[in-house]
C-alpha cells in the first residue's frame, strides 16, 4: 500500500505513479493529519511511504501520523522522498521510525521534483517544471521495480554535511524558520476559502471573508501555492515568485 502526504502535488504524483506501476492502493494522509487521528490500515503488500523533504527529513507531521497509525499485514517498509535537490541523511530518521513501528526498513530513495518552498527558494517556470517531472518518471519506475522484486533500495552513504543538515539544521529550521506570522493576504483575495480547505493542520480560518493564520503551521506552502488569484504572500520572501502546483494531476 502506498501512503502519501502532499501539499503542492509532487508527492501525490509520485505516489499515484507508484500505485499504477505496482497495481497497488494509494492512501492520502491529509484528512487523518487534519483530524489529528491515526489510520488503521492493512496490506499484504509492502508499505511505501511517499512524502516531500522538509529540511532534509520527512515532514514532522507525516512522521507523527505514521507513529499514531496502525499498519497490519506486511512488515516491509520503503520510503520515497520527493525533494528539490537532496534528502541529506533523511534515511536515518526513517530507519528509526521503522524500529519504533516494528517495520523492516527497506530503504529510502530520493526523487527530484520541482522546488515549491517559496518561503526561501524560487520555483521553476512551467517548462522547466515539466522537464524535471519527466526526468523523475524513470526514477519512480526504478523504485517500483525494486519494490516489485522485493529488493531493498540501494544503500546510500551520507557525508558529515548530510548529517548536519538532517540533524541540527532541521532542528533550527523547525524552531526558527517555521512560523505563520509572515503570511499576508492582499486585496486581490476573492474569499473563496480554498486556502482554509488546503491547510493540512486546519491552521487557517476565514474572518470576515479573509484568511487568518494561527500558530500551528508546517510550512507546506499549500495555501500560498494553491491560491487561485495569487493573493497570499509570505512577507517579502515570496514577492515576484511564481507559485507552483504539480501540473501532472
Amino acid at each position: 500500500m502506498i501512503v502519501y502526504f502532499t501539499a503542492t502535488g509532487n508527492s501525490r504524483y509520485c505516489a499515484q505513479l507508484l500505485a499504477e506501476l505496482l497495481g497497488d492502493e494509494c492512501i492520502d494522509s491529509f484528512q487523518f493529519i487534519r483530524d489529528r487521528i491515526g489510520a488503521e490500515l492493512a496490506s499484504e503488500k509492502p508499505w511505501v511511504f511517499v512524502a516531500p523533504t522538509y529540511s532534509w527529513q520527512l515532514p514532522h507531521v507525516f512522521m507523527e501520523f505514521i507513529r499514531q497509525s496502525s499498519f497490519s499485514g506486511n512488515k516491509n517498509a520503503y520510503f520515497v522522498m520527493t525533494c528539490g535537490n537532496d534528502i541529506g541523511k533523511g534515511f536515518s530518521q526513517n530507519e528509526k521510525l521503522c524500529q519504533e513501528k516494528g517495520f523492516c526498513c527497506h530503504g529510502t530513495w530520493p526523487v527530484v521534483m520541482p522546488e515549491n518552498y517559496i518561503a526561501m527558494f524560487t520555483p521553476p517556470g512551467p517548462k522547466e517544471a515539466l522537464e524535471i517531472i519527466e526526468a523523475a518518471g524513470p526514477v519512480v519506475g526504478q523504485c517500483a521495480a525494486w519494490i516489485q522484486q522485493g529488493q531493498p533500495f540501494p544503500t546510500r552513504k551520507a557525508s558529515l554535511l548530510d548529517g548536519l543538515k538532517s540533524g541540527i539544521v532541521n532542528h533550527l529550521f523547525y524552531r526558527f524558520q517555521i512560523q505563520a506570522k509572515p503570511f499576508r493576504v492582499s486585496g486581490a483575495c476573492v474569499s473563496c476559502g480554498k486556502c482554509e480547505k488546503l491547510c493540512p493542520l486546519g491552521n487557517i480560518q476565514l474572518v470576515e471573508g479573509k484568511p487568518v493564520w494561527g500558530q500551528d503551521c508546517t510550512h507546506c506552502m499549500a495555501c500560498i501555492c494553491g491560491c487561485p488569484v495569487n493573493a497570499i504572500e509570505y512577507g517579502k520572501a515570496s514577492r515576484g515568485k511564481p507559485r507552483y502546483q504539480c501540473p501532472k494531476l
